[in-house]
């Protein structure tokens, strides 16, 4: 992953509305969700849901599949783990070494 997908994701998920639909899918788990019982469970008007997965499309965290007339949402779990692990990759990597011992001089 690079800094532009990183900062297009993390942009998608500032919206308080997006991140709300984002982490109903991923408590959804694999299976996903409708896109109708997504919107009763978060009552939200059609268009406006529609609007933000759209954008959570777009950035690649969210995936749709139709089954018949359904459509089906489901959060991208390989993308989540990505960003995830983008975030976390380099924690510390510029701190000083640490030997677990507290120094009574500093």
């Amino acid at each position: 992953m690079n800094v532009e997908q990183a900062a297009k994701q993390l942009e998608a998920l500032g919206s308080p509305t997006r991140l709300e639909v984002y982490r109903t899918l991923v408590r959804a788990g694999h299976a996903g969700m409708p896109v109708g019982r997504l919107q009763e469970k978060l009552g939200i008007p059609a268009s406006t849901l529609s609007h933000h997965l759209h954008r959570l499309i777009l950035t690649g965290l969210v995936t749709q599949e139709r089954q018949a007339t359904t459509l089906i949402s489901r959060a991208n779990y390989e993308a989540m783990n990505a960003l995830l692990g983008f975030m976390a990759d380099e924690c510390c990597a510029d701190a000083a070494c640490e030997t677990g011992t507290t120094d009574a001089a500093a």
